[in-house]
């Protein structure tokens, strides 16, 4: 009977271990109006490191990595998003024509202008973008 509990308490500890120092992360994207942006990925950026949370409708989402929540290593991250987009029409072919429903700036971690230094307090980063607009 000794030998079982053992057994699960040292694959338990392995298990406990296997964040590897990541934190969880979670938050809300809003439109400057209060209003979620219920599409796309948001995703955090390193020159050595990657991860991301798809949003759900309300705007929510959860980082991860390797699994949809294990989170992001210790660090500062540039912040962009990706496939904040809708349908506005079809091509000749039936393609749909794609709309970005954000400004174009949020669409790379170079131009985007949020970064976040992990851990955040809480564990929570919420943050608003603008929406597309045409020029």
């Amino acid at each position: 009977m000794k030998t079982i509990f053992y057994i699960a308490l040292a694959i338990s500890l392995a298990f406990a271990g296997c964040n590897n120092g990541k934190v969880g992360l979670s938050g809300k994207v809003t439109y400057t109006d209060g209003t979620p942006l219920g599409i796309g990925e948001i995703y955090f950026h390193t020159a050595a490191y990657e991860a991301r949370g798809t949003l759900k409708p309300d705007g929510t989402y959860v980082v991860g990595s390797i699994s949809d929540k294990d989170g992001l290593p210790k660090g500062k991250y540039n912040v962009y998003i990706f496939g904040a987009q809708k349908p506005s029409g079809k091509t000749r072919d039936g393609m749909d024509i794609m709309v970005s429903l954000i400004d174009e700036k949020y669409l790379s971690p170079e131009t985007s202008g949020i970064t976040v230094d992990i851990p955040v307090p809480g564990g929570k980063f919420d943050f608003q973008v603008e929406p597309y607009k045409e020029k």
